[in-house]
């Protein structure tokens, strides 16, 4: 049996991921008669590994020491980027990695079935601002931008340009193409949509005192003016009230748009970084339109690898971490446990880029060491990778690569095959990767990721098989296998105040007499791929800015 829509809506968006899980599977025994065949397993980042960390005493005494010239302790985007800078701006340095996952990437991370790669994280970069050269650079040498236009403007590969359809909206029962909602939406509504997108347009193209973009990316190159920073105090749902933007129909479209990439909606975001979501993407292609996304199968994982391959230098996974100190002659003192052996290495180490989330940063530094009162908001997420026999049809548009249906808690799902160079037969299996930012009260976000680390693979199965059975009556029973992932702390979220207060100012500072320096998406309130890259690049050259021997 299936649980009324309106009743799982209503559930669904309620208080919690606890709330979210206990109302929809308490009320839905079974679901659907297909689930005991679907085949699968419950994943996530290591966060049993990670969870050490709060009892350090509990690990064993160092077995040995090692000395090593620069120590890069994370390996996300922004630890794999600063790793690369280091090669490529120093080449004589030395550096070793250690990340705490079985593999690099953050959460770039990918898995694979019998049929194709699939992300479990982040999958899409939109077209990169031309003026951005560095980032220009780095997809020029991994082969995905491969020469510029007689206008000057990049030329990418069509292999990693989304292919068309790309997006589709389930609204009023009919799949539209794009997801800002249009099918059989009043005048009024088309009319307060239209305002919007011009006032994003005319942001789009501002300029502050100082010259520059009023929003760009990296973050820290738009404009330093107090006035325009000031919107980074009021909430986006505020600042629409304010200019008097009140159609459900937008209200929802801005709701999913930051869900999708902060993991809460406009009423936890700061107007700044809500309007930044929007104007400050500004990429242009001589073969793509200014709309146009990259994109691969696994996702950004593809990004990471490439990342990884372009630096040097020792990579060592499954290693946790849990204690940095600088000691008596001026060397910084890192205790690593390696998982894999069951021993603690001490390092000793010259210089460290400390490229972990804050709420491992802040486990790794203890007193006397002085952090800013940083207090990111990290949503709990699922991601459920899925091999469905059936087509996801319906009437409308086709199946896209990004697939969204009106008034959903969940985000939707991508077509994992979207991009593969081959036909289909009717009758073969898709694999569709579904997104779901949980619910979670910034009050009480601890409890929600507690209560998502808690939940196991059958009550996540229940909820997404419900969902895809609203989205296509009758394919949950056709879904042969289910892969689950559920992050306990996932990207950071702008809230009020974040982005221009001073703690993130502060948390980008240098510590220990200047050999620690922190790089991570934490330290921008908004977690894209182009802020990790940046973060990466900016501690790589305070690394470089001080002597090699000091």
């Amino acid at each position: 049996m299936l649980l009324p829509r309106r009743q799982f809506i209503t559930q669904a968006s309620a208080g919690v991921a606890g709330t979210l899980l206990a109302g929809l599977v308490g009320s839905v025994p079974g679901c659907t008669p297909a689930q005991s065949a679907v085949q699968g397993k419950l994943r996530g980042a290591g966060h049993a590994l990670g969870h050490r960390l709060r009892t350090p005493g509990g690990l064993p005494a160092p077995a040995h020491t090692q000395a090593v010239d620069i120590l890069i302790i994370g390996g996300g985007v922004s630890g794999l980027a600063a790793r690369r800078a280091l090669h490529q701006l120093a080449p004589g340095r030395t550096t070793l990695l250690l990340e705490m996952e079985a593999d690099t990437g953050g959460n770039a991370a990918a898995g694979h079935n019998a049929r194709t790669a699939y992300p479990w994280g982040a999958h899409y970069l939109p077209l990169p601002d031309a003026r951005d050269t560095e980032l220009l650079a780095f997809l020029q040498e991994t082969g995905i931008l491969t020469g510029y236009g007689p206008t000057g403007l990049p030329i990418y590969d069509e292999t990693a340009l989304c292919h068309d359809p790309a997006e589709r909206l389930l609204l009023h029962g009919h799949w539209q193409a794009g997801l800002l909602p249009e099918a059989g939406v009043p005048a009024a509504d088309r009319a307060e949509i239209a305002r919007f997108l011009a006032e994003i347009e005319r942001l789009r193209r501002a300029t502050g005192p100082d010259g520059r973009d009023l929003f760009r990316l990296p973050l820290d190159w738009s404009v330093a003016d107090a006035d325009a920073r000031q919107l980074d105090t009021e909430s986006m749902a505020d600042w629409l009230a304010r200019h008097g933007y009140h159609s459900e129909y937008l209200r929802w479209y801005l709701d999913y748009s930051y869900r999708d990439d902060f993991g809460v909606p406009a009423a936890q975001v700061s107007a700044w970084a809500g309007l930044h979501y929007f104007a400050a993407r500004k990429g242009r292609a001589h073969n793509a339109p200014p709309d146009a996304v990259l994109t691969w199968p696994q996702g950004n994982h593809y990004l990471a690898e490439a990342l990884r391959r372009q630096g040097d230098g020792r990579v060592q996974a499954n290693t946790l971490v849990f204690s940095i100190k600088e000691i008596n002659n001026g060397q910084v003192e890192v205790l690593a446990f390696d998982n894999a052996t069951q021993q603690t290495t001490r390092l000793l180490a010259r210089q460290v880029v400390l490229a972990t989330p804050w709420h491992v940063t802040k486990h790794l530094l203890a007193a006397p060491v002085t952090l800013p009162p940083l207090a990111p908001l990290h949503a709990p997420w699922l991601v459920a990778n899925l091999t469905v026999a059936g087509y996801p049809g319906g009437p409308g548009q086709p199946l896209s690569w990004d697939n969204v249906r009106y008034g959903s808690p969940a985000l939707g799902y991508i077509d994992a095959e979207h991009q593969a160079l081959r036909g289909f037969e009717g009758d073969e299996p898709r694999s569709l990767t579904f997104y779901w930012a949980l619910p979670t009260n910034p009050l009480d976000a601890v409890a929600a990721r507690r209560h998502a680390l808690a939940s196991n693979y059958a009550d996540w199965r229940t909820l997404v098989l419900t969902e895809l059975d609203l989205m296509h009556p009758g394919l949950a029973a056709q879904v042969q296998a289910a892969e689950l992932w559920v992050w306990g702390h996932g990207m950071v979220a702008p809230t009020p105040g974040y982005v221009w207060g001073a703690a993130r100012q502060q948390a980008q500072q240098p510590l220990l007499g200047g050999r620690v320096h922190l790089a991570h998406t934490d330290l921008s309130g908004i977690s894209v791929f182009e802020e990790a890259f940046h973060q990466g690049l900016r501690a790589a050259r305070a690394v470089l800015a001080r002597p090699a021997n000091s």
